[in-house]
């Protein structure tokens, strides 16, 4: 089944409701079924106890009867008789009143006689349990008993009473009996309408129940097929189920790993273009040394070039590329290191003031071959700061460097520390051309560089090292640049 979740929320469902059904059902049936029998018992024993009743004042005056025949001494036998068929024509009487067969058995347990048939029981006939409920109600007491269905012919309920004179004294007893038939079939109709609620229920629950499940399966089933589609890549697909519950957090779960992998895979391709580019910018920078080298020394080793002069002005060439390739070589690998993030820098308690100071005294005969003034503003005695002091003194070299580099002669080159609050901040300005609008987004960008006479030497590794740096003390470096006036900003973060 392809909707599996919706099949077994089904039989989850289901099952419990149909076992729930049957168990509720069966203790209605108990119950009802208990309750009808005490309530049958109860109505069979208030009709005995009526007749009993009744049945006791005639039988005063028909003992009334024979005492004054006795006393005359004449008639007994016959008046006995009469009595018997009295009685006989009245419990048949009574038994289609109470509808139920009515017995009555006299005090000695000698005479017994049947109300609809009228006629007389031998004790002999009578089954073996019947003698035990006809001892407990010349005793005084009320029974019930099942043991006359046999003599009845069916199955039959009997309640025995006692007859009881005005005196208190027992009479006799009067047995009434009604069959069970009719509680059989009231059970059974119970049962079949339990039966028929059953049914209708589950007619009506079960289609619901698979409605339900279903509707509840439907937003899994659109996040497999949204997590399939993920996993062949297509990560601009979404599940769009808004739903505020476990369901929806999911999705929304799904929808936010979708764009996650859509941007890592923007990141990627970026990267890889990045890769690309980084590969042919090295390929060029290392060309033009490397075609420049060999362009020299197959014109030393073919003998083109045999002039003294000549052959010292290649020689001379040929130094200044490899030195150029050197720096190249190894601001690659400076980079390499500083993105690296298991390589370590050394990090301690340092004083920045000390780490610029000395960055200024090393740039200062730089900045007087172009007759540029590097002037320093503001600097306390004491910056703290946590980092590596070479570290940091290459980052603020490459920045001071690159500032003296593009400065107009006879210009100043600032160096200023700024305290705002609680930020602190240290700004590198020259007031050289400026970068155009175009190349700020790319400044920091590894080889990227303007091609100007000033800038031909560079490798356009510099501001990419510094940037690395920056990142690496969780320094901010940030650049504004107008003409006439280029800002290089260090954020530094808070103490």
């Amino acid at each position: 089944m392809k909707n599996k979740i919706a099949a077994r929320l089904i039989r989850y469902f289901t099952i419990p409701l149909l076992l729930f059904a049957l168990a509720v059902g069966g203790i209605f049936i108990w119950s009802f079924s208990r309750y009808s029998a005490e309530l049958h018992q109860q109505d069979m024993q208030d009709r005995a106890v009526r007749i009993a009743g009744t049945m006791a004042g005639y039988m005063g005056e028909v003992e009334s009867s024979e005492v004054l025949q006795e006393d005359h001494g004449s008639g007994k036998g016959k008046n006995a008789q009469n009595g018997m068929a009295g009685y006989g024509k009245y419990l048949s009487l009574l038994g289609d009143i109470a509808m139920g067969d009515v017995w009555l058995i006299d005090k000695e347990r000698n005479l017994i006689t049947r109300g609809k048939s009228q006629e007389q029981v031998s004790e002999r006939e009578l089954p073996e349990s019947a003698e035990e409920i006809i001892q407990k109600v010349l005793k005084g007491e009320t029974a019930f008993s099942e043991s006359f269905s046999g003599l009845l012919s069916e199955a039959s309920l009997t309640v025995g009473v006692p007859i009881t004179g005005s005196s208190g004294e027992v009479l006799g007893a009067v047995l009434l009996h009604s069959p069970i038939h009719g509680l059989e079939e009231a059970r059974n109709q119970q049962i079949l309408v339990i039966v028929i609620s059953i049914l209708a229920a589950l007619l009506v629950t079960v289609p619901l129940t698979v409605l339900l499940s279903i509707r509840f399966a439907r937003p899994l089933n659109k996040m497999k097929t949204v997590s399939a589609r993920l996993a062949d890549g297509h990560y601009d697909v979404k599940t769009e189920i808004d739903q505020k519950d476990e369901i929806g957090e999911l999705a929304g779960s799904i929808d936010i790993l979708s764009e996650r992998l859509a941007a890592a895979r923007e990141q990627q391709q970026q990267t890889e273009q990045l890769r690309q580019i980084f590969f042919s910018n090295i390929s060029h920078e290392l060309r033009t040394p490397v075609t420049v080298m060999r362009g020299s020394l197959e014109a030393l080793c073919d003998g083109v070039v045999h002039e003294p002069e000549k052959v010292e002005e290649y020689h001379r060439q040929m130094l200044q590329e490899s030195i150029h390739l050197q720096r190249l070589v190894n601001d690659l690998l400076e980079l390499s290191r500083l993105q690296n993030t298991d390589f370590k820098v050394d990090m301690s308690e340092i004083n920045l003031s000390d780490v610029l100071r000395d960055v200024v005294r090393s740039m200062r005969h730089m900045a007087q071959q172009k007759s540029t003034t590097l002037r320093v503003l503001d600097l306390p005695a004491y910056v703290p700061f946590y980092g590596d002091y070479s570290r940091l003194r290459q980052m603020f070299m490459v920045v001071i460097d690159n500032a003296l580099k593009f400065s107009l002669p006879q210009a100043d080159v600032t160096v200023q520390y700024n305290l705002k609050d609680r930020s602190r901040e240290i700004a590198v300005t020259d007031h050289g051309p400026g970068i155009a609008k175009k190349d700020m987004k790319h400044i920091f960008d590894r080889f990227y560089k303007t091609h100007t006479d000033v800038n031909r030497q560079g490798t356009g590794l510099g501001l990419a090292i510094a940037k690395a740096i920056a990142e690496r003390h969780q320094v901010t470096l940030e650049a504004e640049s107008a003409p006439g006036n280029t800002v290089f900003r260090f954020v530094l973060p808070p103490e």
